[in-house]
Order: C-alpha cells, then structure tokens, then sequence
C-alpha cells in the first residue's frame, strides 16, 4: 500500500526529488511546454504582467523539436490558441515563431501551414511577423516560405471579412498591411481580395477605378461599398454623417477617426449593435459622455441588453470579468488615465443581475474541491493585480461563489495560521459570502494549512485551491511538503494545489517539476480560465 512508504522513498522508477523533499512525478518536456503555451512560462506560476519571452524561457521547444517532435509541438500550439486554452497570445505566437525559424524542416513547414489557423486576426500576423524578424538574426526572415504563408493568410479569407479585418486593424507592432504586402508580395487569388489589397496598396479612388466594370458581381459591388464606408468615415467631420455610416455598413470604434471619439452621436450608433464584452469595456467612456443618464434610451438599451439572459449567456462571460466591469465602473473612474464618469445606478442594478446571470456560463469540472480563503485583514484593502477595482476578498468571496454555483461537491474554509470550516451555499449573494468570510479570526498566513486540514479530517480532494493576498507562507510546513503528503496519507496522487496570491508581483510555491502545482501572482480577467484548464489537465 502507499500508505506504508515514506515520503522520501520512490513508488515509481520515474519518480524524482522535489523542493519539498519528498518525491514526485517529473513533468516530461510535452507537459512543460504546455505549460509555457499557457502561463508563458516554463515554471508553474502564472504572471498578470506579461514578461518579454527570449528562447531561454522555452527550452524544452529545443529539445522537443530535437528529438523529432516539431510537428507535434505545432499540433499542440494550434489546439491551445484554437480552444483558447492560452492566457495571452503572445506564448503562442512566439512559439510559432521559433518553429518557423527552425533549420529543422518538418517543424517549419508546419509551422507555416499552421499560421491562417493561429493568426486569426491581423494583431497576430503583425506580433508574428514582429517576432520573425527578431528572431531571425542577420537575415531579414522573408524567404519563400514565409512569403507563400502570408499570401495564403490574405487569400484564405472571404473578401468582405478580410475588409473587416484589415480596416479594423491597421496596424500593431510596428507593422502595417502595406508593409507587409510589399515585402510578402501576394499575390490575390480572386476579385475580392485584389480590390481588398489594392485599396490598401493603392488608395480608394485607384481601386475603383480599376474594379468598378460593367458586370461586377454583387458580392463585389457590397463589399465596394463597405470600403468606401470606410474611406468617406477615415476622413468625416461631421459627426451625424459617421454616426449613419456606422449604423448602415456595421462599422465599429476602430474606424472612427480620433476627432470624433468624443461625439455622443456616433457613440449611440457604434452602441446599438455593440457586443457584450465591447459594451462592458466601454460602458465609463459613454457615461463620461452623458449619453448613458438615467432614463435616457441609450440607458435604457444597455440596461435591456445587460439584463438578457440570453445575450449574457451567448458572450460567455465568466463572472469574475462582470464583476471587475462591475466595481470598475461603480468606482466612477478607470484605472489609469483621467477618464471619470457618474455612475447610473440603473445600470449598476443591471450589471449586477448580469453577474449571477453569468454564473450559468461556467460549466462544472465534476471535481472534488477545498476552498480555503485566507481571512487576515489586509484581504479586505487595496486592489487585485491585474484587477485593481476588486479588492482580494471580493475576488476570493467571489471565486468561492462559482464553484459553490456550479460544482457539486466542494468545502469552505477560513483559514490564516489554523482552519475554521465555513458553510456557504450557491443562493449566497456576494456580500453574504464576503461577510461570512470577514467574521472569521484573524493571523498568519499558512499555505500549508489546507492540506494540513484535510489529512487531518481525511477529506478527498482532487483540487486545493487558496485565495490570498500577498504573504503566503508563514508556517513550520512548506505547502508543496503538505502537499505530497496529502498525497501519500489519502493514496490521492493527482491531487492538485493552487495558491493566488492576488496581491503579489511574483513568488514561489510550487515544485516546477510537479504538473499539479501551480502559483498565480496577481488575478485578472484571464485567471478564472487558467484556474480550470489547470484544473482539468489541460496545463
């Protein structure tokens, strides 16, 4: 039985030292780079401020693609960016980058075939061919490969998307389409991509003039029209001529001209089809304008929309990013810049029905769960790193929430240098759940005590998740020693730990050679999904 093997001695022949002093599965080079594609990083923490990356931060890529597993690893990249199981773009479009530049030439020609299918829109061509050039040393990185791969990223799309998209972003990373379609020369595969690539190329007036004919097809004929929309709106002053152009031809903030950023007119028409996630971001810029005061009808069509189950479920958006646009814009100010705004409390009312309508967007892991939620008082100051409008109760209180919503089994606890169960349930409103955690004692914080508990009370859980702010070990236990004792006590060898330490810049807990622990050094809109892809294996 495991239970009669000391911590220190192997049950497997593949089993290796950890930092604790106890042994553990190693994480083989394919899991590792999983994990950077993920967190970008190779260790298992997760940074809310985005790091530069240099080849010394992907090694296990080297020897991956080394040992004859380039195409798989461009498998791997393409599944994580197209099942959005990656924080931030840049781990991937980086990685892509590396295997593209590999002498290697399976691995680069994968990575070539894979790039219409990882770069979806034109900020990710732009970072990719930014990162190219980078890497490329002494050469320019334009050789024949990369050229046919860019052509064939233009040709690949319907023509009137390509005109959404390339109008839409201009251009990032110092990059522009013009810059790019002169150094990968493409060449258009059909009518509506030549008018698409000569407007830019060109200018407007060039363009028609050379695809107006006699017999053009209505495809073309709308999609002419759309990028004379956009053309006449780049150069407009008048702001109820942009507002009708943008309510006609479905234009968006991106094509309105800096001069009228500020025009209540073209607000209301860029708010009529606005997305969710759009009208959440934007909702203090249209207040500090005065086209969202209570009782008018832009107010009433935000309230209207944030209060549709459907449209809320359909955006899919997790409840902790409701709650950041939430206090976001009840606080009446961003974060940064000098924008402020009185907030409407109908809305405020509506944004907060929208947050537990929300919940139903999270669909359960069917794990087994140990909240423990650190109850020391600085919990209750200060903002979130990564989500400075939430202070880390809310975040944890908040948090607590969802998997008392959505998962069926699962326990509570309170804990700062010892445990205190706490009985919350999924009908708890979210200062019920902040309050019941902020009655709770007050003391050090121990990560280690969880699985401390846990052993004790002989709980099963597959997944020990701690809320905390910034201190994260004060006790005799380190919590990665806690862990895999947890581990070897309960015969539960997949157990898995998280600590968000959400106040933090960055610290260290976790065994970089355990796959089942990971650290969060800040908490912002992309943790809630790094929480679960780690939890379900996907990291």
């Amino acid at each position: 039985m495991a239970d009669d093997i000391p911590q220190n001695q192997p049950i497997a022949q593949d089993q290796v030292v950890n930092e604790a002093g106890g042994l553990t599965w190693k994480i083989d080079d394919m899991n590792r780079f999983r994990r950077f594609l993920c967190l970008g990083a190779e260790s298992g923490t997760y940074y809310v401020a985005e790091k530069e990356l240099g080849r010394e931060n992907v090694q296990c890529l080297f020897r991956l693609i080394g040992s004859g597993q380039g195409p798989e690893v461009v498998k791997e990249i393409v599944r994580f960016s197209v099942e959005g199981l990656s924080a931030k773009q840049n781990a991937i479009l980086f990685s892509l980058a590396l295997c593209a530049r590999e002498s290697d030439l399976k691995t680069k020609q994968a990575a070539y075939k894979a790039l219409v299918d990882v770069c979806r829109i034109p900020t990710h061509l732009f970072k990719f061919v930014e990162l190219s050039e980078a890497l490329s040393g002494k050469t320019t990185g334009w050789g024949r490969s990369q050229r046919r791969a860019v052509s064939q990223w233009y040709n690949s799309k319907d023509p009137m998307h390509l005109a959404m998209a390339v109008t839409k972003y201009k251009q990032r990373s110092g990059w522009s389409h013009t810059d790019i379609l002169r150094l990968a020369h493409v060449k258009p595969a059909n009518e509506g991509v030549a008018a698409v690539l000569k407007y830019y190329v060109m200018g407007s007036e060039a363009m028609k003039k050379e695809c107006v004919k006699d017999d053009t097809t209505e495809d073309i004929t709308n999609l002419l029209k759309y990028l004379d929309a956009v053309e006449v709106l780049k150069h407009a002053t008048d702001e109820q001529q942009a507002a009708r152009l943008i309510e006609e031809h479905n234009l968006v903030r991106e094509h309105v001209p800096t001069g009228l950023l500020n025009s209540k007119e073209v607000w209301t028409a860029l708010l009529q089809k606005m997305p969710m996630t759009a009208l959440l971001r934007n909702l203090g810029k249209m207040s500090a304008l005065g086209i969202l005061d209570p009782l008018s009808s832009q107010s009433s069509l935000v309230i209207e929309k944030l209060r549709n189950e459907e449209a809320v479920k359909s955006a899919r958006i997790h409840p902790f990013n409701v709650l950041l646009a939430l206090k976001t814009y009840e606080q009446g100010k961003g974060d940064k810049g000098k924008l402020k705004w009185s907030p409407n409390d109908n809305i405020l009312d509506a944004l907060n029905f929208a947050f537990y309508a929300s919940f139903k967007n999270v669909e359960p892991t069917k794990k087994r769960y140990l909240i423990a939620v650190d109850v020391s008082s600085s919990m209750s100051y200060g903002g979130v790193n990564g989500a400075r409008a939430v202070s880390p109760m809310m975040a944890a209180a908040a948090m607590a929430m969802v998997t008392a919503r959505t998962e069926p089994e699962y326990q509570m606890v309170a804990f700062a240098t010892t445990m205190v169960p706490i009985r919350l349930n999924g009908q708890m409103t979210l200062q019920e759940v902040c309050k019941t955690f902020s009655e709770q004692g007050m003391g050090g914080t121990d990560c280690a005590q969880p699985m401390l508990w846990a052993i004790e009370n002989k709980k099963p859980v597959d997944v020990f998740i701690i809320y905390t702010d910034c201190e994260t070990w004060a006790g005799k236990v380190h919590p990665a020693q806690a862990l895999w004792k947890y581990r070897r006590e309960l015969d539960i060898w997949d157990a898995r730990l998280i600590v968000c330490g959400m106040t933090s810049n960055g610290f260290t807990l976790s065994d970089p050679e355990d796959p089942g622990m990971l650290d969060m050094a800040g908490f912002d809109a992309s943790a809630p999904d790094i929480i679960r892809n780690f939890v379900l294996g996907n990291v």
